[in-house]
């Protein structure tokens, strides 16, 4: 489905990435494991096109996405949750998950998917009115997943969802993610909490200084004493 080989990307000087090759099946959860500034996050915002490959191949269904603008690789089927949520503070929730679905033109399937995310996340009704700004860290969080889907995504990339949530609200959104992925959404999930990725991916791939060091699957990872001594505390 998605298919990155052997992708340099450089950020100025700096050598960000360091020939990542990699692979997403569909219906799968695949997560990247890592230390900050080890490339989770650049290895997504290439996929999404907010970064250019200076060499490799980036693409998904056989379609080369290198040299594609953002918008289009949306249409195409993928979007991102960037880190930090990134909502729009100065509009209401149901403005936000309206931008969500800009580049749709099935009225009734946009109506459809707005009342799958409220399923998904009834906070999120019960503040469609509220800015977006005046929104808990977790509610914010619901809110920039639930954007995404309204593009009707194949492919959802994920950058670090749990980042500064509550245990409690970490494990609600983790539950949440294996949901959308069982109702057919493929996912690529960058986290920091590696015990959580580890526990609801079906594979990952361990990334340092720009490179994959690891990859298999996640269960074996998560019982591998490298992983556990690096990234789970043991």
């Amino acid at each position: 489905m998605l298919v990155l080989e052997d992708v340099n990307v450089f950020y100025g000087a700096i050598h960000a990435l360091k020939g990542i090759s990699l692979e997403v099946n569909q219906g799968e959860i695949v997560t990247l494991i890592g230390s900050n500034g080890a490339g989770k996050s650049t290895c997504l915002k290439t996929i999404s096109g907010l970064l250019r490959p200076k060499t490799g191949k980036v693409s998904f269904k056989g379609s080369d996405l290198a040299s594609i603008a953002p918008q289009s690789i949306v249409a195409q089927g993928i979007s991102q949750v960037p880190e930090g949520r990134r909502v729009f503070a100065n509009m209401t929730v149901i403005e936000n998950l309206e931008l969500g679905a800009y580049l749709r033109k099935d009225k009734a399937g946009v109506k459809e998917d707005m009342k799958k995310v409220y399923e998904l996340f009834p906070r999120l009704l019960e503040r469609k009115s509220q800015l977006s700004g005046t929104l808990s860290g977790g509610e914010q969080q619901m809110l920039a997943m639930g954007r995404a889907l309204m593009s009707k995504p194949q492919l959802l990339l994920l950058d670090e969802p749990s980042m500064g949530l509550a245990p409690i609200l970490v494990k609600q959104i983790f539950s949440i993610i294996k949901e959308i992925n069982s109702s057919g959404t493929t996912i690529l999930l960058v986290e920091q909490n590696a015990h959580m990725a580890l526990s609801i991916a079906n594979r990952a791939y361990v990334l340092e200084t720009g490179k994959i060091v690891l990859s298999g699957d996640s269960k074996e990872l998560a019982a591998s004493e490298e992983v556990r001594k690096a990234y789970l505390g043991g």
